[in-house]
């Protein structure tokens, strides 16, 4: 039920991604604002993944998960009829609110269902089902736009959710226990920290996508204001009797590792599946269903590598498995980044595909003994939480994916086009997106890098 939800979301974002160069086209509109399709969806999620943690210890995981497939569905129906931009930007919204139901209550109901001993071969197979929803995005995706236009992608999924809740009321609801009377209760939400958690995530977003369209002192202000936010927050966090954010959680050093280098993985990996779509379509002029294909390279090598990184980290021990796998996995995903920094407009599909490759295996690598290392050392009353803080992480680090990569290709190719947004792209300009695209990499690389680092020093 679980693998259903997270193939589910997985698939929806890939198809997405694939679709962006046709959103802007049919719609006209420029690269930040066609970004905002799967920002928001990303955005969403991050601020509100931490109230679902939270209201799923009071309410039950497998409530929480149900509602969130019942959301998700009416979001997706929703997209598939929004008639402008700005509507589908909308329906997206209300679509992550499913999707962050799910991916909150997703990883504490396997921790309930299985054994410390076989978690990382759990999340292992959880790793497949995302693969599969990775790998058939693009596929399905590219068919359906080849075929039928966009608003199909949104309808294809709707079948498979709502039978999937359906299913989970009579089957997980009874599996899964609620949380009885004498459980011990969250005291007061944090509603303080969520609205100042939600700000200084939005204007992060919003000062790195529109910085080009604000005069100096506004992005001053801006910059001032963040500042400030940032220190509110840490302190309400602090002061408050149940924190959306709990700091103290971050004393443990396995723990904030853990949380950091989860957010630079993906961070990594959205860079990629946000600017590689425009380069074969703009650079490489495949058609959508051969995108399709081309971008399939990085869940099959999930697929292959995830439940492999799973049983290893179930051979190696927690510490040791943990910190050799996720090490190995980012320097793996530092050695894509450059190898996709040698791409050009001579490029074939097969080079494409084996760089990203590379990169979907040392993402497998990484992830799974990631989140076992976590969820293994987390306190029963920290479960909830807990997933909700590394489902909050990685979407952090997608979202700070996709801003990075609009905000630095962005300004690298208006700077060498004369002032041009890619909406305005010619054959004339592709040493100037390719150049653009490899600035980009390069500096991905280096995060990449980082992360390593940090990752064998936990």
């Amino acid at each position: 039920m679980v693998a259903i939800g997270v193939f589910l979301a997985t698939m929806d974002s890939s198809m997405v991604n694939v679709a962006l160069p046709t959103l802007m086209r049919s719609f006209g509109a420029t690269l930040p604002q066609t970004g905002w399709v799967a920002l928001i969806y990303l955005l969403t999620i991050t601020i509100t993944l931490l109230v679902w943690g939270r209201l799923a210890e009071r309410f039950g995981t497998a409530r929480m998960y149900l509602l969130g497939m019942l959301v998700f569905s009416g979001g997706s129906a929703a997209c598939s009829l929004a008639s402008t931009l700005s509507l589908l930007i909308f329906c997206r919204f209300i679509q992550a609110f499913g999707a962050s139901m799910m991916m909150s209550a997703g990883p504490a109901i396997i921790k309930m269902v299985f054994p410390l001993h076989q978690l990382g071969r759990a999340l292992g197979l959880i790793g497949i089902a995302t693969s599969i929803g990775l790998m058939s995005g693009p596929v399905v995706g590219g068919l359906l736009l080849q075929f039928f236009s966009w608003p199909v992608i949104f309808l294809v999924s709707l079948p498979l959710s709502l039978s999937c809740f359906v299913l989970g009321w009579f089957w997980l609801l009874p599996a899964i226990p609620a949380p009885s009377a004498a459980s011990p209760k969250s005291v007061d939400f944090d509603w303080t920290g969520l609205l100042v958690w939600t700000l200084l995530i939005s204007l992060t977003v919003l000062l790195s996508t529109h910085h080009r369209y604000l005069p100096g002192w506004g992005l001053l202000a801006g910059s001032v204001a963040l500042g400030v936010l940032f220190f509110l927050f840490r302190v309400i966090e602090q002061r408050a009797a149940a924190p959306l954010l709990p700091f103290v959680l971050f004393r443990e050093r396995h723990y904030g590792f853990a949380m950091c280098c989860a957010s630079l993985s993906f961070t990594v990996l959205f860079v990629v599946l946000f600017l590689v779509p425009f380069y074969l379509d703009q650079v490489l002029q495949l058609p959508v269903n051969r995108i399709g294909l081309v971008m399939m390279a990085v869940p099959v090598a999930v697929f292959v590598v995830a439940p492999l990184s799973g049983w290893l980290y179930d051979r190696t021990g927690a510490e040791q498995g943990a910190r050799l796998l996720t090490t190995a996995g980012l320097a793996l995903c530092c050695l894509a980044l450059i190898s996709l920094c040698f791409l050009d407009e001579r490029s074939t599909m097969i080079e494409v595909a084996w760089r990203l490759a590379l990169l979907g295996a040392g993402q497998a690598l990484f992830l799974s003994p990631n989140s076992a290392s976590v969820l293994a050392t987390a306190r029963s009353h920290h479960i909830a939480i807990t997933s909700g803080m590394l489902a909050t992480a990685r979407n952090l680090g997608m979202l700070a994916g996709v801003t990075l990569a609009s905000l630095v290709f962005g300004a690298v190719f208006s700077w060498l086009s004369g002032g041009l947004d890619l909406k305005d792209f010619r054959p004339v300009h592709t040493a100037a997106f390719v150049h653009s695209l490899r600035i980009s990499f390069g500096l991905t690389a280096l995060l990449a890098m980082a992360g390593a680092l940090l990752s064998s020093r936990r």
